[in-house]
């Protein structure tokens, strides 16, 4: 299913579509799958021939294991003790296999009705050098998913697709011939497209487990909507038993696409002996000067010809590149390896965006508090990379604790998380207490995206990325700092409000007692007999007299003490807003909802903001 999603979103995206994707798992149960492959049920005749049967001694056995239990259970409930559930049964089988149609439909740029078989039926040599930012980990794409239909129920897979402006829509059934890697095609038409739709609709019948496996696929949707707010996914999961039924729509949030990232040349200090031998043999330059000039950046006419001064007499600018001896060749890697070359600019790179991201925690989670941060273009081993952060507080369906989100290339990680340079950094680098953040009560969503040319995947799953590069652990622990600083000042400002709240309702709870109070002392001195010499001055006098005649009442001392009250407390805090300096304040990012409705636009993008002109 990932391989068909992230497609899907590749194909949407080359064409600057907003992605619209539809994904369905429907359950098919044994007796359908038999149907579906001609095979006639057939009752069982011998049952201790099964690895699920359960002989006579065996089911007396768990009877009385079961007996002992509950009568344990019910001494327990009459001397008011815990009461534990009996122990589910577990059969001694594997169980029955189960099988899934899973169908992905996008709306992106489909394929040529002739190339069908060749594309999906065919595993092509490729290899993935950094050229270009890609989604993929293996560069099989949807071929995966053919090979496992192959391997697990034997059964071809169905494709429907069509391109823009095209009438017809290609319709193609097909499997692989593993052994001889050719495409195995029974049937490929072309039907008549009366709703004018474009993209690619594939169809695959798997074996599969959904009870272990569905909460790990609907992790990876909630990811991807938050990696990607401007697609918008439906995810159906159908079955016979209606309680199993499930319908989840991830809405899009925004229109706003990254840019799609551009194809690149090769930095010199990021390529290996094979990679050199295979641009010269593809190579159109004639000599060595031409091949170092252009065949890899950051590499000037006279830095190839410094260059090539260095590599010894053997070599000359006007050498013939394909005349290169193995030995040359090695030479030339090893001076790759040691001269001093600019580092790659980061132009070639599509990161999600601050704006994206933000957009995709907010609509996904919806925290109480949210911060974003992305890093300039950075540089290992001659391939650069750019980390996107985020960290939020609260929100729905978030655990207590530190809830990590790990992407790369803009796809979602999922597996063997422990040993991530991301939970790495999240959990042993980064003092969450020093910004007010309490890692075991808060709910904390960590968000950490990176993008590059090469992707230093670990393992053989490729599910985590290694914590043995400085440059990229450095990278990520300094952007969820800087996120953390602007929680930070969020936080402080929070507490600082609170505390106002309560000293301002502490001081409103006393008002009315000394608002009585003190009308009971005037009544008291108003109520005295006239002194012989006047004790009081002018004012007191008069506030005497206006007690006397109730011109002033308890009410009047309370709605005085209140106003005091308000005066005092926006006194604070505007002498505190000067002490801290407006100028140290974190500027806030304000995000504006799209227009609604159909416009001609033009957009200035910024990893930080997308300026929008609509004429």
């Amino acid at each position: 299913m990932r391989e068909l999603v992230e497609n899907a979103l590749d194909s949407a995206e080359s064409i600057s579509e907003l992605p619209d994707i539809e994904i369905t798992i429907e359950e098919i149960t044994k007796s359908k799958f038999n149907t579906m492959i001609g095979l006639v049920d057939r009752e069982r005749v011998d049952e201790a021939l099964y690895d699920d049967f359960e002989s006579e001694k065996a089911r007396e056995k768990r009877l009385a294991k079961e007996a002992r239990f509950q009568e344990t259970q019910a001494k327990n409930a009459a001397l008011g003790k815990k009461v534990k559930e009996a122990p589910a049964v577990r059969g001694k089988g594997r169980g029955e296999a189960a099988f899934f149609k899973v169908t992905c439909k996008d709306n992106g740029r489909g394929m040529p009705h002739d190339d069908i078989p060749n594309m999906l039926g065919r595993v092509l040599s490729g290899t993935k050098y950094g050229l270009r930012q890609t989604r993929g980990k293996f560069g099989l794409g949807a071929k995966m998913a053919l090979i496992w239909s192959k391997m697990s129920t034997g059964l071809p897979i169905e494709i429907k697709s069509s391109m823009k402006g095209q009438n017809y829509v290609s319709f193609c059934r097909l499997d692989i011939d593993i052994h001889k890697n050719v495409p195995h095609v029974h049937l490929h038409e072309k039907r008549e497209n009366k709703t004018h739709w474009h993209g690619a609709e594939i169809q695959v019948i798997i074996e599969g487990n959904w009870t272990t496996h569905r909460s790990k696929i609907l992790h990876y949707m909630r990811q991807m909507a938050v990696i990607t707010p401007y697609a918008q996914f439906l995810f159906r999961f159908l079955s016979d038993a209606a309680d199993k039924n499930l319908t989840i729509k991830f809405a899009r949030r925004t229109d706003v696409m990254p840019p799609v990232p551009l194809q690149t040349k090769h930095h010199p200090s990021a390529v290996d002996l094979l990679l050199i031998k295979r641009l010269i043999t593809e190579t159109t330059k004639q000599n060595l000067l031409q091949f170092l000039q252009h065949e890899f950046v950051n590499i000037s006419k006279s830095h190839a010809e410094r260059l090539i001064g260095e590599m010894g007499p053997d070599f000359s600018p006007k050498m013939i590149v394909k005349s290169l001896t193995s030995q040359q060749l090695v030479r030339i890697h090893q001076l790759f390896r040691q001269a001093k070359f600019d580092d790659p600019s980061g132009n070639c790179l599509s990161p999600a965006g601050e704006y994206n991201l933000r957009l995709g925690i907010i609509k996904e989670l919806h925290p109480d508090m949210v911060a974003t941060h992305a890093s300039s273009p950075q540089v290992f081993e001659g391939h650069p990379f750019i980390v996107e952060a985020g960290i939020s507080i609260g929100g729905k369906d978030v655990k207590q604790g530190l809830n990590i989100f790990r992407f790369a290339n803009r796809i979602p990680l999922l597996f063997e998380q422990g040993a991530d340079v991301i939970t790495r950094t999240a959990l042993k680098r980064i003092n969450w207490s020093s910004y007010k953040i309490n890692q075991q009560q808060d709910k904390i969503g960590v968000f950490v995206s990176i993008v590059s040319t090469k992707i230093p995947f670990k393992g053989t799953g490729k599910e985590y990325i290694g914590d043995d590069i400085t440059e990229i652990s450095s990278a990520v622990k300094s952007a969820l700092k800087q996120c953390c600083l602007q929680l930070k000042s969020k936080i402080v400002k929070k507490l600082q409000a609170r505390e106002r709240q309560d000293r301002k309702r502490n001081l409103n709870r006393y008002i009315p007692d000394v608002a009585r109070a003190i009308m009971e002392t005037l009544v008291e001195i108003a109520d005295e007999s006239p002194p012989k010499r006047p004790r009081y001055d002018k004012e007191d006098e008069e506030l005497l007299e206006k007690i006397t005649s109730e011109e002033v009442t308890e009410m009047t001392f309370k709605d005085c003490l209140t106003q005091h009250v308000e005066q005092v407390d926006y006194e604070m805090a505007l002498d505190y807003a000067m002490q801290s300096g407006v100028s140290e304040e974190p500027r806030e990012a304000i995000y504006l909802n799209s227009l609604e409705g159909s416009y001609k636009f033009v957009d200035f993008q910024s990893p930080v903001f997308v300026f929008r002109f609509v004429p």
